[in-house]
């Protein structure tokens, strides 16, 4: 062999390696994963890229309100398994980010994985596959939320349609308790060991449970959407007595009326609805505990209210529970007082503020002649416009015309204070769209 023929064969030969190499170089990267991956080598690539993918307006499309510590977390938490929230979108649009809470912890908690995608659509905890995205903050896949925290996400491009269902997942490897939960979603959750974050079968999602935990908020970056109304109250607007599953809150009708109105033309704000009640919940009064677990409308108003992305108008039904669970007479003056004050801190910020008449409970057992008198006089100072900017009237509403103290059997979920579905869904469609419409008043 020639020195020049030697010289061809070499080059020959290194540029056969150079191609290998390649080839395995482009095999290795498609099937690698970051740490932490439940499903490394099959989960298809996703762009989780934290730019958003268009222009638009951040928006609340789903919320609820951090409520208490959940019994039986208070020393390992939910250490080693994957938390599935299910939410309902009340807005769509083209990125998503989420906000977790620790409010209720006594540790720091750790999130080493986190994730977003749409519902499969069978109620359970099934993803579609497509959809999966893998959430950061600020730009890593984990975070530590110190006791007493939140963290807000990092946005994630995500096309949610409105209406739909949205599945949210976390993991946390170490003990950190209690968890920070809302105890009455009505909407079954789940809970799978170990992390299956962006497992999208939810075969392993072998627990339910009727809390969201964790998670307080769902924003999307809209462009169907300019602000978010934001509904401000106790059990009935938490929606206990509705159907689980079927987003029957009386907040849900009113979100899809809006919708369906601005369908049709109507020449109406485009608002997201996000639901901010808690069971129980007080105008005056904390719950138990550091920090208080159902923390009064005036104590945490400024958390489930103003932060809230996009906020416009705040609708709030409050106030019977400070009548009902007031161990003396509860003062009306006091309680008017205390929702002007609300009032006034909305106003502060430029929110509208619609109000509702308190709804008649005469046959539950805590109502008196003296606990009706005291609902009389709060109703009366919001019909008479010294309360809110407008009113919704669920009063008049839903008590019985045959018995005004009394909600009309067909609206009574059976203990004579909360609405069934169908009293759900006269709330929903007794509320006048146009009260969304302006600015709060600048003084009342």
């Amino acid at each position: 062999m020639t020195k020049r023929h030697g010289y061809a064969v070499l080059g020959a030969l290194v540029a056969l390696v150079v191609a290998l190499s390649a080839v395995i170089y482009i095999t290795v990267t498609a099937h690698d994963t970051t740490p932490g991956s439940t499903f490394a080598g099959t989960r298809p690539h996703h762009d989780t890229s934290v730019a958003p993918a268009s222009t638009g307006t951040w928006v609340g499309a789903w919320a609820t309100a951090p409520a208490g510590g959940e019994p039986g977390t208070e020393t390992g938490g939910l250490a080693g398994r994957s938390v599935r929230n299910v939410v309902h979108a009340s807005t769509g649009g083209t990125s998503a980010r989420i906000t977790l809470s620790n409010l209720y912890g006594q540790s720091p908690l750790a999130i080493t994985h986190a994730s977003v995608a749409l519902s499969a659509g069978d109620g359970g905890a099934a993803a579609d596959a497509e959809s999966m995205r893998r959430l950061t903050f600020d730009g890593s896949t984990g975070t530590v939320i110190p006791a007493g925290g939140q963290v807000l996400s990092d946005a994630v491009r995500l096309t949610i349609p409105h209406g739909s269902d949205v599945l949210v997942t976390t993991y946390s490897p170490t003990p950190s308790g209690p968890v920070t939960y809302h105890p009455h979603a009505q909407q079954v959750s789940y809970v799978a060991q170990g992390d299956r974050t962006e497992d999208p079968t939810g075969v392993p999602y072998t627990g339910r449970t009727p809390y969201w935990r964790y998670l307080t908020a769902l924003d999307v970056l809209s462009h169907e959407a300019d602000g978010t109304v934001v509904v401000f109250g106790d059990s009935i607007t938490d929606g206990i007595t509705s159907t689980v599953g079927a987003n029957h809150r009386w907040t849900d009708v009113l979100a899809g009326r809006l919708r369906s109105a601005l369908r049709g033309g109507a020449a109406l704000p485009r608002y997201g609805v996000v639901n901010e009640g808690i069971s129980g919940n007080q105008v005056l009064a904390d719950g138990l505990g550091r920090p208080a677990e159902n923390q009064s409308g005036l104590g945490r108003f400024g958390r489930d209210v103003l932060s809230r992305p996009g906020a416009k108008v705040v609708v709030i039904d409050l106030g019977i529970n400070d009548i009902l669970r007031n161990p003396r007479l509860a003062d009306p003056d006091r309680i008017t007082r205390g929702l002007r004050t609300l009032v006034r801190q909305a106003h502060a910020r430029g929110l509208r503020v619609v109000g509702a008449t308190l709804m008649p409970f005469q046959g539950h057992l805590g109502w008196t002649p003296a606990r009706e008198r005291v609902r009389e006089r709060v109703n009366a100072e919001i019909r008479a416009g010294r309360v809110y900017d407008t009113v919704v009237d669920f009063d008049r509403a839903l008590r019985d015309p045959y018995a005004p103290l009394r909600l009309r059997p067909a609206y009574d979920s059976g203990d004579h204070l909360h609405p069934s579905d169908l009293g759900f869904r006269e709330m929903g469609d007794v509320f006048d769209l146009s009260a969304l419409k302006g600015a709060g008043q600048a003084e009342l």
